[in-house]
């Protein structure tokens, strides 16, 4: 038993049903299936965010510009819906994934190239890319009467019981485990963050990998920004402001290790999908915004204790082996 509770997975699926469970007890509704569909559906664009954010910080970076990215991708796809409605949705869903791309490599570029820190790189293209969301649309919104029907019904679709929205998570965490468990790009991106020196040695250009995993982070950025936009059919300025926090929470609950080279797909899903249950959860039991967020903030905070502990329980075994071996 001990062994499993070791697993953040285990943990996690365990917290989200106790919360279930808890919220059930007083509001029976709360667990019928169609609201839990609703909830996964909801949470869906926030797993697909966490998961291009667990690329970058597994190698030991941050993108914090991923919800400003999602925000200028949307609006620029928005803008062309409203202008040219003719345009194939498909068509203007591959735009949002090829201009969030590269906003991301324009991130990645500069941490590989100019050696500057992820965090300081990011935290400036957040304020430009929030900016010229501000500067292509002239501080206007575009609303729901704008957008062409198919633009907002597409991923409103129901296929095998389930919207699209939710398909397009389904997909997208597919295509992550295979990167990240099958490819040699996701076992440089571990291997990175454990040892970026010992990487080198073994032929895995680190700068080049980085900038792969900030291109990863920002197609998925963009490709939310058309979800995003369809789903809450409005566009501006102040779309997904303050969302990279939330999407790092999910990331950082989900057991992914800030110092880099530890997390798991299954995890991120499962910080994203409690962080959705809670969400939920919290307003239907009366609780005010402001407790929850500090609720939220708590379970950010246990999750930093765990993730700190395990990751120093590994040292001090290594340690203690060594002795031994002395």
């Amino acid at each position: 038993m001990n062994r499993l509770l070791k697993h953040r997975e285990i943990l996690l699926f365990l917290a989200v049903l106790l919360v279930l469970v808890l919220v059930t007890a007083r509001f029976p509704r709360f667990a019928q299936p169609g609201n839990l569909l609703t909830i996964f559906n909801d949470t869906s664009i926030l797993m697909m965010l966490a998961l291009g954010q667990m690329a970058v910080i597994l190698t030991r970076s941050i993108d914090l510009s991923m919800a400003s990215n999602l925000a200028l991708t949307g609006m620029i796809v928005a803008m062309t819906n409203a202008a040219f409605p003719g345009v194939p949705i498909p068509l203007l869903m591959a735009m949002c994934v090829v201009i969030g791309a590269g906003l991301g490599a324009f991130n990645g570029i500069l941490v590989w190239k100019l050696n500057i820190p992820p965090i300081v790189v990011t935290l400036g293209t957040l304020t430009i890319y929030r900016g010229l969301v501000f500067v292509i649309s002239g501080g206007a919104w575009v609303n729901a009467a704008q957008m062409s029907p198919d633009f907002i019904g597409l991923q409103r679709m129901v296929l095998l019981g389930l919207p699209l929205l939710s398909w397009f998570a389904i997909v997208v965490a597919i295509l992550f485990w295979v990167l990240m468990t099958r490819t040699p790009l996701g076992r440089s991106l571990y291997a990175i963050g454990v040892n970026p020196t010992a990487s080198v040695y073994t032929g895995i250009d680190v700068g080049r990998t980085k900038f792969y995993a900030f291109v990863i982070s920002g197609a998925v950025a963009g490709l939310c920004g058309y979800l995003w936009i369809s789903r809450y059919v409005i566009a501006s300025v102040e779309v997904a402001g303050g969302y990279e926090l939330t999407i790092i929470a999910a990331c950082v609950i989900g057991g992914v290790s800030i110092a880099g080279g530890i997390g798991s797909v299954a995890g991120v899903l499962l910080g994203a999908i409690f962080l959705g249950v809670i969400n939920n959860a919290l307003p239907v039991i009366n609780i005010s915004p402001f407790w929850q967020m500090a609720i939220s903030g708590t379970a950010i905070l246990l999750a930093v204790v765990l993730n700190a502990r395990g990751e120093r329980r590994k040292g001090r075994v290594i340690l203690k082996t060594a002795e031994a071996g002395a």
